[in-house]
């Protein structure tokens, strides 16, 4: 039995399930397992797909949606809604467009229902390397790259166009020259890092927040195990008899 998973509307007018499958790992998984879990994931009612260029899992999000198709798991790739984003090293002007029609190609896709900037910093153009070298960042020129990203939404490349790791400072210069705001900022976000300020400065100006990491992401280079370890929260997911993550997810479900 597939589950019945809420929407919401964009500022652009598309529908996003609120819920979604992220396809970032660490360590980096094989392209088997990747295929695997994401068609269990449309088996049992996914229909939000979340990749990005830097993850290495747009091919392996491809092939999947494919083999869902050839198997009757869904109809229309239109019963997707597939995120990607720039990586940083393609965060020029001259470049979005072009990164943008490569992860198309990556993914076998004709559209993106949602396209992010994934980091507001540019990184001379190079093969990707972590960590990041000082020496090669570089001051994201917002209004010029963002031109872009609304030329690419203006085009049919994408349906929407969005940002994110934003705060309230950098979006507001994207908002101050943009002709097409962003529909959404995804960021960080679970019941111990709840980003209230930044929440609030959204949802005044119509951008809707994506979180990841809700379970923050213990294991990872970016999270910790302040969430897993907090005893409220267990406490909770004891009370309700729910399970933990069940209880995190909640919480941020109920943000809005």
């Amino acid at each position: 039995m597939q589950a019945v998973i809420p929407k919401v509307i964009l500022n652009s007018g598309r529908v996003m399930p609120i819920l979604g499958m992220g396809t970032a790992s660490f360590p980096a998984v094989g392209p088997e397992e990747a295929r695997v879990a994401i068609l269990n994931a449309i088996k049992i009612g996914y229909r939000h797909f979340d990749t990005s260029s830097v993850y290495q899992s747009e091919e392996f999000l491809g092939e999947a949606i494919a083999e869902a198709l050839q198997l009757g798991l869904i109809q229309s790739r239109d019963e997707l809604f597939i995120t990607s984003k720039l990586w940083c090293t393609d965060a020029h002007p001259d470049h979005v467009v072009h990164a943008l029609q490569n992860s198309l190609r990556n993914l076998k896709l004709e559209y993106l229902d949602l396209y992010l900037i994934h980091f507001p910093v540019s990184i001379k153009p190079m093969k990707y390397e972590y960590p990041i070298k000082k020496e090669h960042l570089l001051p994201m020129d917002y209004k010029s790259v963002w031109a872009a990203m609304e030329e690419c939404q203006k085009v049919g490349l994408t349906k929407s166009i969005g940002v994110s790791n934003f705060s309230c400072k950098k979006l507001q210069t994207i908002l101050d020259t943009a002709s097409i705001y962003p529909a959404v900022n995804q960021v960080e976000m679970n019941p111990v890092w709840q980003n209230l300020k930044l929440r609030e400065f959204c949802k005044a100006k119509g951008i809707v927040v994506t979180a990841y990491s809700p379970l923050g992401a213990s294991g990872t280079p970016w999270g910790s195990n302040a969430v897993k370890e907090a005893q409220e929260l267990h406490e909770i997911a004891e009370t309700r008899g729910k399970t933990h993550a069940q209880v995190c997810l909640r919480w941020v479900y109920e943000q809005g």
